[in-house]
């Protein structure tokens, strides 16, 4: 063990008439352990939350879109084959997309009708995967509709739509009952514009737990949405999926420079650039917050060694008279002052990281599934944000120590022997 090393943890070890600075020194390592942990846990839950949105958004919404700015794609299957013989294009599929109103009854709701190919949409989306009764097949033809009860009526087929969960419970309708979609831009009249209805019977419910999506969309079979929406063969554009979602932009660049103009893609994370932009700047602003906390611990550590030296003037003065240099001394207290920083971020990364990892595995702390949609406290460890906290603490324990480091190696070393 170095000289530095050895005189700088034995000035460490706690002695009678010196116990109010070994009980500073506790307390600064339990701040910096606390602050290490809290921005461990924090940061973990903001990833935790950040990763859950971006699953439900893959899974209600493809990786890309192509659109066309004429509105409308005309020659869709041959723009498919093109999307698809593109690198890292693993599937597309066309849609029609459309808003309008769902009533029943004495209910009614504003809605998105998106038409599909139940043969290839599940191949860019999860949405068949978020069905919970019913199925996407359940589209491709008319359905019988279920008389309510205490009706004796004739059995009536009519081609399927599958609502969300909260449109169907804001409709107060269930699989099997009708209802009625309305485009408002139907056909012109003598009377100028007319409405278009159109009677549906409910196939199927989703949960995406996205609950604007779930509040909102309605999918109908491709050809029915084109004969609701008046598109003829045309489609409003075509769900991409990619290998890799973090190149989806490469990707999509890709998609444009073969198709030329007049399409256009948009990768998922352009099209929530909101929702990422402002979890991010979250991230970044609870992560200077919490380095804030590490940063007034470690005043405890400054705090600490500056008493330290004060107290043990005398014996760093016979040090610089037995021949120890101005940069030992200084080494000597930086060892102290790294000891405890070192201690405390080791103890708030294990605390930290094992309350990471016990919820994780057992979800000990629930979450209301009715407000946030998920029913326990979503956690993400990341290695990265792991190495940044310990680098930032270490970091900061270095900056709190060097001044008092510094007041040790200028320490006067003939007046010190002289008063003291």
């Amino acid at each position: 063990m170095g000289f530095a090393r050895f005189v700088g943890l034995r000035f460490l070890r706690p002695k009678r008439r010196s116990l109010f600075l070994s009980v500073i020194s506790i307390i600064a390592i339990t701040g910096v352990a606390v602050g290490v942990a809290t921005l461990i846990v924090v940061l973990a839950v903001i990833t935790g939350f950040q990763e859950d949105m971006t699953n439900k958004i893959l899974g209600a919404y493809s990786h890309m879109l192509v659109l066309s700015h004429h509105s409308r794609i005309e020659n869709w299957p041959e723009v498919v084959e093109t999307i698809q013989g593109t690198p890292d294009v693993l599937a597309a599929s066309p849609f029609v997309y459309g808003e309008g109103m769902a009533s029943t009854g004495n209910h009614a709701a504003g809605v998105i009708v998106r038409g599909i190919d139940p043969n290839t949409a599940g191949n860019v989306t999860s949405i068949g995967d978020s069905i919970d009764r019913g199925s996407l097949d359940m589209l491709s033809g008319p359905q019988e509709v279920i008389a309510p009860l205490g009706e004796n009526t004739e059995k009536e087929t009519l081609p399927g739509v599958i609502l969300g969960r909260e449109l169907a419970a804001s409709l107060r309708v269930f699989v099997g009952e009708k209802i009625q979609l309305i485009n408002p831009m139907g056909e012109i009249g003598p009377m100028g514009v007319l409405p278009k209805a159109q009677p549906f019977v409910v196939v199927g419910l989703f949960k995406s737990g996205l609950y604007e999506f779930d509040a909102k969309f309605a999918f109908i079979h491709l050809e029915q949405a084109q004969s609701f929406f008046g598109t003829g063969d045309s489609i409003s554009g075509l769900e991409v999926k990619i290998a890799d979602i973090w190149k989806s932009d490469e990707v999509a660049r890709k998609v444009e420079e073969r198709l030329k103009w007049p399409f256009y893609a948009k990768d998922w994370m352009q099209m929530n650039r909101n929702l990422f932009s402002a979890i991010k700047l979250e991230k970044l602003v609870m992560y200077i917050i919490l380095c804030i906390i590490i940063f007034v611990a470690s005043l405890n550590i400054f705090t600490g060694l500056y008493m330290a030296v004060m107290d043990k003037k005398k014996s760093i003065a016979m040090l610089r008279s037995m021949g120890a240099s101005a940069r030992r001394v200084e080494h000597i207290v930086l060892i102290q002052g790294m000891f405890i920083g070192i201690l405390g971020t080791i103890i708030g990364a294990t605390l930290g990281v094992g309350i990471c990892l016990i919820q994780i595995k057992y979800n000990l702390i629930p979450l209301d599934p009715r407000v946030y949609y998920i029913d326990t406290l979503p956690m993400k460890f990341k290695v990265l944000d792991f190495v940044i906290i310990f680098l930032a603490s270490l970091g900061l324990s270095l900056v709190a120590t060097l001044a008092p480091a510094r007041i040790a190696g200028r320490l006067d070393v003939v007046k010190t022997l002289r008063y003291e």
